[in-house]
């Protein structure tokens, strides 16, 4: 192992990281479809990770029909499939449209929207966001300004417990109170309140005056853009607000501390039928665990490539508890698996260096203060936010990084030793020890 590094920026970033238009956005969608070495990928965007059984049904058909009989969860709560052929295009297409995934081709690839997942199932939201995701995803849909948006930019629908808070969208809404809504666009405290009905009316405002400011320097997403730029849009979109009839005005909130993940299992105080969070290790779903879920009632994928299952009698709860953990699934504290996350690597990606999931299954063990994501190259695709171990594949050897931010330190790197990479990552994490 190499000795401790200070803390430095990260070297890379991930592919929704990019900021020049000039190289186009190659983000895969349902109708565009990503050709990797495991065969054609198609990302299915579902805002707020809301799936009714028919459609969670309808996509576990085309993963099987038509993939590798996997789902993929992301961490924008999105679903991808893989190991498609390249000329299902038209099949896929198909299913979704029936099943009500594909509103708006023209939009498919935009209608990025991550909301907390608990919002209206327990008592610790000052609102639910339910409303705000229907009329959010409506207008965008409408929008014809909105198709420039890149397959990268984020909303995030908060409902003031500050979850979504924390994942670096490009415009989040959060509630504060039933009445009042605050808009904050980008990373920064300054947030812009507005009246609750009109959070998704203000959202869609300040996409579209992010791209009339990104037209000069070919931003894909609101950090991307100049400092001068950045700093200017707030005021644009308060005017545009105003011009519009939509009471705003300017105030500040600091954005929310780094949010564990949803805890697993019943979920405390279900106000709407008995609700269950499950976590996915690596995020790979087989086809027996997504019938099990797709059966159970609506679900809603979480960013944190988890599952929130709602509607469930209780009477069946405790039984649906035990099937799913007895097909793999996380459905408690204390599994090996919770926190652990990975890249595909390879042989699904060219240019990963390594299989980072037979990986990151070989090093599994007790369960670390912190997350850590095993990523393939330096791209880190998927990567969490916040504070997590990062575990890189570089040329020689695993590379293992704890970050803060955009800041990365004490870095060593073990080479081509399974134990003591599986005990360095341990010791990383802060994993706790009988």
């Amino acid at each position: 192992m190499l000795a401790a590094m200070s803390a430095s920026p990260l070297t890379s970033r991930s592919p929704g990281d990019a900021c020049a238009r000039s190289s186009g956005d190659a983000c895969p969608g349902a109708l565009r479809l990503h050709r990797a070495d495991d065969g054609a990928l198609a990302r299915i965007r579902i805002p707020g990770g809301v799936l009714t059984p028919r459609q969670a049904d309808a996509l576990g058909q085309a993963a099987e029909r038509l993939g590798d009989g996997e789902l993929h969860l992301t961490s924008r709560g999105n679903v991808q499939l893989r190991g498609l052929a390249p000329d299902c295009g038209a099949e896929l297409a198909g299913l979704l449209d029936a099943a009500g995934l594909l509103p708006s081709a023209l939009h498919e690839r935009v209608r990025n929207v991550v909301a907390t997942p608990f919002s209206g199932l327990d008592a610790l939201g000052a609102a639910d966001v339910r409303p705000w995701l229907t009329g959010l995803d409506r207008l965008l849909c409408g929008s014809n300004r909105a198709t420039a948006l890149s397959g990268r930019f984020l909303f995030a629908l908060d409902d003031g417990r500050g979850d979504v808070d924390t994942l670096g969208a490009d415009l989040t809404l959060l509630s504060d109170g039933d009445d009042s809504a605050l808009l904050r666009i980008g990373d920064g405290d300054a947030v812009l309140r507005v009246p609750s009905p009109d959070g998704p009316l203000a959202a869609l405002t300040a996409a579209e005056a992010f791209l009339d400011a990104a037209q000069d320097s070919g931003a894909w997403r609101v950090k991307d853009l100049p400092d001068d730029t950045a700093a200017a849009l707030p005021r644009e979109v308060v005017r545009r607000l105003r011009r519009a009839d939509v009471t705003v005005a300017p105030d500040r909130r600091p954005r929310s501390p780094a949010a564990p993940p949803p805890a697993h299992g019943p979920v405390p105080g279900s106000r709407r039928g008995t609700a269950l969070s499950v976590g996915v290790p690596l995020g790979r779903l087989d086809p027996v665990q997504w019938r099990l879920l797709s059966s159970a009632g609506e679900l809603r994928l979480t960013p944190w490539r988890g599952v929130v299952v709602t509607g469930i009698g209780p009477d069946r709860a405790d039984g649906l508890l035990s099937g799913l953990s007895g097909a793999g699934l996380i459905t408690g504290p204390g599994s090996p698996w919770a926190g652990v996350g990975a890249c595909i690597g390879r042989p699904g990606c060219a240019k990963s260096l390594a299989d980072v999931r037979a990986d990151a299954g070989a090093a599994v063990g007790p369960s670390g203060r912190l997350p850590v994501y095993w990523s393939g190259c330096e791209r880190r695709c998927g990567h969490p936010h916040g504070e997590w171990i990062d575990v890189v594949a570089t040329p020689g050897g695993h590379r293992i990084s704890h970050v803060r931010g955009d800041r990365a330190g004490e870095v060593a790197t073990v080479r081509d030793d399974p134990a003591a990479l599986a005990a360095a990552v341990a010791a990383a994490r802060g994993a706790r020890t009988a």
